[in-house]
């Protein structure tokens, strides 16, 4: 099977999200000229590991490797898609290159937000990033993380575990917007154990000048490291497309259909989409979810509506201060779980919640369970 027509297929982004999706349309029987583009220079690779396993594996630096792919594309490796013509088909690459298409997928991900211009604030997006930091933490140096989300966590956490002094500085309790108070509450107490040191804030800016760069909180307080690391959010990559008539100009994510299509020849998948949900269209920016998007999508790239739509139940694992947490369905849970196995005490313990819009969420910290029982777990609670 080559689709009829379809001969040539182009993926931008050789993220898991354009991995997957050059694997499927292979999988689904697509024999035609498979075109990837990444405009980073290495090949696919574990983009989770880099805030966990790689800043801490020693002289280890193999757990964000993902085995060859083997799709056989022609792959453009460390070079930028900068201009979308959907009339003519072609994909622009900013050295002058124009690929033509009869299928497109848009997978380019996103960035780091960021605070300052300022090179002293360090982000971690991706690969070069991680291995840099890890470097750095060699030395042991002090760090301030801005952001108590799941990233700025587990950045937190590989820093302290590497012998360093670490603060994190949140707007708010840290992870109660992922989490809600009462998981929040449990990992703060985990963190704080360890060495960690909390700050609460309203705002936080980062000033300064290159080489003297520091954290200012809304009240005046200054906070100074050796390393300065921020965390808060993403932006999607698709500036790029914003002549093409996908997306508002300024940049946002790419609205798709139930099956992530765009238009009936181009999806877009990743952290750049907006899937439609009960709640409105949304990104998904889950590693489980970019896979399950470009499996779905590139299905429909090649049968149409004969696909099936994504039907997706929102998976998502952190390690971070001793504690492995994965969970299953709608975060953050409203109020207190249930528990099935082990309680608040301490220790493993398998929890759940039942919401009113009849669904539930399924957690697991310290406890170890396959993923299908963890959701079939959530699904009894709903």
């Amino acid at each position: 099977m080559n689709g009829g027509t379809i001969r040539r297929v182009v993926v931008v982004g050789n993220g898991i999200a354009g991995l997957t999706a050059a694997d499927t349309l292979r999988e689904a029987g697509f024999d035609g000229r498979l075109t990837v583009v990444g405009d980073e220079p290495h090949p696919a690779y574990s983009r989770p590991a880099l805030s966990k396993a790689l800043l801490l594996d020693g002289a280890d630096l193999s757990s964000h490797k993902l085995p060859a792919a083997s799709h056989g594309a022609d792959e453009l490796l460390g070079v930028r898609a900068v201009g979308l013509d959907p009339d003519r088909r072609l994909v622009t690459l900013d050295e002058g290159t124009a690929l033509p298409y009869d299928r497109l997928v848009l997978a380019t991900g996103s960035r780091a937000r960021r605070l300052s211009a300022l090179p002293d604030e360090l982000t971690l997006r991706g690969l070069d990033d991680a291995l840099s930091l890890r470097d750095r933490l060699a030395d042991r140096p002090s760090v301030v993380v801005v952001g108590g989300g799941p990233l700025g966590m587990e950045i937190a956490s590989g820093c302290l575990a590497s012998g360093c002094r670490v603060t994190v500085v949140s707007q708010g309790p840290p992870l109660s917007l992922q989490f809600g108070p009462y998981l929040a509450g449990v990992f703060a107490r985990a963190a704080t154990d360890l060495g960690l040191t909390l700050v609460e804030t309203e705002l936080a800016r980062v000033e300064g000048r290159e080489g003297d760069a520091r954290v200012v909180l809304h009240d005046g307080t200054v906070i100074e490291a050796e390393i300065l690391l921020s965390a808060v959010g993403d932006v999607p990559n698709t500036e790029w497309l914003a002549e093409a008539g996908l997306v508002a100009k300024g940049g946002d994510a790419v609205p798709v259909g139930p099956r992530g299509l765009v238009r009936p020849e181009v999806a877009a998948v990743g952290d750049l989409a907006a899937f439609p949900t009960p709640h409105g269209p949304r990104r998904l920016p889950f590693w489980t979810s970019a896979v399950e998007q470009a499996k779905v999508a590139s299905r429909a790239l090649l049968v149409g509506e004969e696909a099936p739509p994504l039907r997706f139940q929102p998976y998502f694992w952190t390690e971070q201060f001793g504690l492995h947490f994965k969970a299953v369905g709608r975060l953050p849970p409203e109020g207190e779980p249930s528990y099935i196995e082990g309680g608040p005490g301490g220790g493993p313990a398998l929890m759940r919640w039942s919401h009113g819009d009849g669904t539930g969420t399924a957690a697991a910290l310290n406890y170890r369970i396959p993923v299908p029982r963890l959701r079939r777990t959530a699904q009894a609670a709903a």
